[in-house]
């Protein structure tokens, strides 16, 4: 289901497992860094609101959308985290610079996950201009830094319960 049909954003009482106990990086973009920031405001909301403590939330910034690939290996490499949120903003332009950034994070932070065996959150809006971002980071369309959050969250629980049953 598009975006455009239903705000992502809504989830039902219970639906979340708790984060009491999990510990979350996030990696920011500084680059359209009014979305981004707007992303990074819903996933700590998101993680606070599922029981996660601040001092268990690890914030870094780096320069671009382009970055949180080798940002998010920092993190992996550097701290002892169950999750790690990559958080940015690609707007295309007129020039296929888009399609090179869009491709390398994607791969990038699929990569993260296999690598370093731990949830390495996508939380890249890429989109075709401004209007569409401010949509998705906190207007008529939710706000996917919350998502992601939302998602690192049921990751680490669904890798937890199967190390558990092992």
């Amino acid at each position: 289901m598009g975006t455009g049909l239903k705000n992502m954003s809504d989830y039902m009482p219970g639906e979340i497992p708790s984060a009491d106990d999990m510990l979350f990086g996030i990696v920011v973009s500084e680059w359209n860094i009014e979305v981004s920031g707007a992303l990074l405001e819903g996933a700590i909301d998101a993680l606070v609101s599922a029981g996660t403590k601040k001092e268990n939330i690890l914030v870094k910034y780096v320069p671009g959308s382009f970055e949180l690939t080798l940002g998010g290996q920092l993190m992996a490499e550097n701290s002892d985290l169950d999750a790690i949120i990559c958080l940015g903003c690609v707007i295309q332009g007129e020039t296929r610079h888009f399609d090179f950034i869009c491709k390398a994070v994607t791969y990038g932070i699929t990569d993260l996950n296999m690598n370093y065996n731990m949830p390495v959150i996508f939380g890249v809006l890429t989109t075709d201009n401004i209007e569409q971002a401010r949509e998705r980071a906190g207007g008529k369309h939710g706000n996917k830094g919350e998502e992601a959050a939302i998602a690192a969250i049921k990751m680490v629980a669904l890798q937890r319960d199967l190390e558990e049953s092992i």
